[in-house]
């Protein structure tokens, strides 16, 4: 199968710069040419779509998801695993988003939707799997069901095999407390002895599985880089020991600004707004969350600004506006539009381990991409205003008719 993508203004997030009346050959389901300037590729066998000087550009990554939170009390686990399919189905075919990262499930339903989605089953995103996060007795975030709690150094490795054994792609370990919680679990607080830590780490670097570090304070996220963390979640609280070690150990750093920043006191613009109503969190929380913004801001602020590897990650729900936000608020504290696009794309994929293959528009890689209408270059929100999602160069998400009417209208 071949298709030809003509006419394109291409942001392909090697280089900063769109690149106008540019063609895309793909073939198989990966890209074979780029043209850069006109006249366009020719292709008498492949099939053609014009774009009319859209914005081409890799599809968007969030390596930081959850499923809905949710009661088994109240909802059975087959409606749970069934809307979370629907959610991160929607997330691609609404939004673009075309890989993420979970950072813990129950049940494993993370690793059967990614079987499914592998193997064809159905259409959606490619998703890496997490299981459950893995905590202590009396850690972070107990009532969201997603957690086992785990005491001692071989319950920690009986645990991580466990884990393993399921189908796992890499094990997240929660070090430390959290903004969102009841008052005994904060982000100040670590949570792990030393042994416990050692344990972990041990275990998962014996069996070759990255660990995906929920890290809030200095303390634990020093902890996590020293022990061999692959990427170190939320960071709260850093100080410049944290950034000096994330670079000399070239750990990822996935911030998740969107849970100390999305509260009715900080939504600034309508769809900020939009979700802050829908979600309607307690005022407990909010306050905690008000509390923590500016440190938390500002040292994503500083470590962006000190070259710490860094991808976007959006830890909300629903996953179809999960990573819009997110990107908005990368830009809102200080980041450009140009490094928000590289974290929701190129550092989305190598953060997964599949940057030879995803997240740039390159000859060689597969063809997971996104059109949309303006340039995210002059405005992130842009990425918004989706026309076209291909994966794999089949086009599974097509807005142009809805688009045009709504423009008509």
């Amino acid at each position: 199968m071949r298709t030809l993508l003509t006419h394109a203004t291409l942001i392909d997030c090697v280089q900063p710069q769109a690149i106008e009346h540019a063609s895309v050959l793909i073939e198989d389901g990966r890209i074979r040419e780029i043209r850069a300037q006109a006249p366009p590729l020719e292709a008498s066998d492949a099939t053609v779509i014009d774009l009319q000087g859209a914005y081409l550009m890799p599809g968007l990554w969030d390596v930081h998801i959850h499923p809905d939170y949710l009661s088994l009390a109240d909802v059975p686990l087959a409606d749970q695993v069934t809307l979370f399919g629907h959610r991160l189905m929607a997330a691609l075919t609404e939004s673009g988003i075309t890989g993420l990262r979970s950072a813990g499930t129950h049940s494993y339903m993370d690793v059967a939707w990614k079987r499914a989605f592998d193997s064809g089953q159905y259409v959606g995103p490619r998703l890496f799997a997490a299981g459950h996060f893995l905590t202590t007795t009396g850690g972070h975030f107990l009532g969201s069901g997603h957690a086992l709690e785990c005491d001692g150094p071989y319950g920690f490795v009986k645990a991580i095999r466990e884990q393993i054994k399921n189908g796992v792609d890499h094990i997240k370990l929660n070090l430390s407390g959290g903004i969102m919680g009841p008052a005994w679990d904060r982000h100040q607080n670590s949570f792990f002895l030393d042994d416990e830590l050692k344990a972990a780490f041990d275990i998962c670097r014996l069996r070759e599985f990255k660990v995906m570090a929920h890290a809030t304070n200095p303390e634990a996220v020093k902890h996590a880089i020293r022990l061999g963390a692959h990427s170190v979640e939320h960071g709260y609280i850093l100080d410049d020991e944290c950034i000096e070690l994330f670079l000399e150990h070239d750990t990822w750093y996935v911030p998740t600004l969107s849970i100390s920043h999305l509260t009715p006191a900080q939504a600034s613009n309508d769809w900020e707004r939009r979700w802050v109503k829908n979600r309607n969190l307690a005022h407990a929380l909010c306050c905690r969350a008000d509390a923590a913004s500016d440190v938390h801001g500002g040292w994503f602020a500083k470590a962006l600004q000190a070259g710490v590897k860094m991808a976007l990650g959006s830890d909300i729900r629903p996953l179809k506006d999960a990573a819009l936000l997110e990107m908005g608020l990368w830009v809102r504290d200080g980041a450009t539009p140009w490094q928000t696009l590289q974290a929701a794309t190129k550092h989305g994929a190598a953060v997964c381990g599949v940057g030879e293959d995803l997240g740039t528009v390159e000859v060689g890689k597969l063809a997971d991409l996104i059109v949309v209408a303006a340039n995210p270059l002059e405005d992130i929100h842009n990425v918004r205003r989706l026309l076209l999602v291909l994966k794999e160069g089949r086009v599974v998400s097509d807005k142009r008719r809805r688009t045009a009417a709504d423009a008509g209208a």
